[in-house]
């Protein structure tokens, strides 16, 4: 008989991949600094496919993901990525808009890198409590600019820029124009307010987690205001989303009641102290005049980009004008070409608005693949359990905010914009459709 000692080989387990939540939140850490962002993803990316190769020799992919977290994954990848390969079949400029098509390649491995960062509860309290001490760390930060008039982040990375290149991150010109609290992306970058708004998910549920309703409260109240002190409307909408789903269950109907009217009042006390603040609210009520011209100075000149979305929609239904072609081909469809805009000078760079943006630069079909998508995103959501739902409930808000339809946005097939998005996406994916939780040792407890 031989030796029950000796076993028969068997592969090695794969590698745990530890390093992948910390290498997400320095990813988003880096956010405020483009080229080294940037970089970060392209070399996750490369390495997630160097690791993929080495486990189809070695592992198991499943060890890694789920088979439904690879499935979804890759699903919300196509639903972006797929427009972009459609609207580039007729582009003005081939090589621009097959190289854009190309380079988008590089956010699947990437997402696929980020879902394994929450593919169990270790790694994904660790990716989610990260990156809500990155957030309140961006909170802070932007605190001392409110009261001392610069970001200490902004300022130690605008040094180090001094001592590399010779110059500085932002001009003086730039400098000077900046009309609202830049915080860490600084007076040339401000994106500060809607980038805030989107991840403030992962700071109130890690807060409440740890410190009940008054954790949350806490987190809540210096969020606010630097995210109304910051200036970007559509922020102060996807902020109030965020506090009204992320609060309900805290503090119920009335608690939630009462703490939207005092983050009302807190608005008004702003705008009163804050001349930035003021002039956007005043800009804001413009609206009520009623006419026209009063919509479109209170939406900033919206209603003359929305337009000429439309315009584009009707001259390219199927297929749209290319991603990132809106620029150029929002001259031909201005409906007041040679007229002052409310932007400044020069053409809108992007439609604004989610649907539009689709629809103008990837047409029918990519609205319809974008839809495929998030009917996906959602039966995943709709079918899966309470404990499935709980974990990934901080992902889920940041991305359901984040391209909610009825506000205004920045640029989703932007390289930043569209980066963004899809790493919410795939933390949705892995963090919904994680491994299950290991049963208590010594079996069945219940009984």
């Amino acid at each position: 008989m031989a030796n029950s000692s000796i076993e028969s080989p068997v592969a090695s387990p794969a590698p745990p991949l530890k390093w992948a939540p910390a290498w997400v939140i320095a990813c988003v850490a880096a956010w405020p600094a483009p080229g080294i962002a940037e970089a970060l993803l392209a070399l996750g990316a490369l390495v997630m496919l160097g690791y993929l190769a080495w486990q189809r020799f070695t592992g198991d992919g499943r060890r890694l993901l789920s088979v439904p977290a690879w499935a979804l994954t890759s699903t919300l990848f196509l639903a972006y990525w797929l427009p972009q390969l459609v609207s580039a079949v007729d582009a003005d400029d081939p090589g621009r808009a097959w190289g854009r098509v190309a380079a988008g390649l590089r956010h699947l491995p990437f997402m696929w890198l980020v879902a394994i960062a929450v593919a169990n509860d270790a790694r994904r309290r660790a990716t989610f409590t990260g990156l809500g001490v990155v957030v309140a760390l961006w909170v802070a930060d932007a605190l001392a600019q409110a009261l001392a008039g610069s970001s200490p982040l902004f300022w130690s990375m605008d040094q180090v820029k001094w001592l590399v290149s010779g110059h500085g991150l932002c001009s003086a010109g730039e400098a000077a124009q900046a009309d609202r609290l830049s915080g860490v992306f600084g007076p040339c970058n401000l994106k500060f307010g809607q980038v805030l708004a989107s991840l403030t998910p992962f700071l109130l549920f890690a807060a409440a987690a740890r410190w009940g309703r008054w954790g949350w409260l806490l987190a809540a109240l210096p969020t606010g205001v630097v995210i109304v002190l910051a200036g970007s409307r559509a922020s102060w909408i996807t902020y109030a989303l965020v506090m009204l789903f992320s609060g309900w269950r805290l503090l119920g109907r009335k608690g939630m009641a009462l703490v939207l009217l005092s983050g009302l009042l807190g608005a008004v006390l702003l705008a009163g102290l804050s001349p930035q603040v003021r002039e956007r609210v005043t800009r804001t009520a413009m609206a009520l005049t009623g006419d026209a011209a009063g919509v479109d100075a209170a939406l900033s000149g919206r209603s003359q980009i929305w337009s000429a979305a439309a315009c584009m929609v009707r001259a390219h239904p199927l297929n749209g004008v290319g991603t990132r072609e809106f620029r150029n081909a929002f001259p031909q469809c201005d409906p007041a070409h040679g007229q002052y805009a409310a932007w400044g000078t020069g053409p809108a760079l992007h439609a604004h608005q989610l649907v539009l943006e689709i629809l103008s630069e990837t047409g029918i079909l990519g609205l319809l693949l974008w839809l495929a998508g998030a009917s996906m995103a959602w039966r995943a959501w709709r079918y899966a359990d309470v404990e499935a739902r709980a974990r990934a409930r901080p992902a889920t808000l940041a991305l359901a905010v984040t391209v909610f339809p009825f506000n205004t946005h920045l640029a989703f097939y932007s390289a930043f914009w569209g980066g963004a998005t899809l790493l919410l996406a795939a933390l949705f994916a892995g963090a919904l459709l994680a491994h299950p939780s290991p049963a208590p040792a010594g079996g069945d407890q219940s009984r």
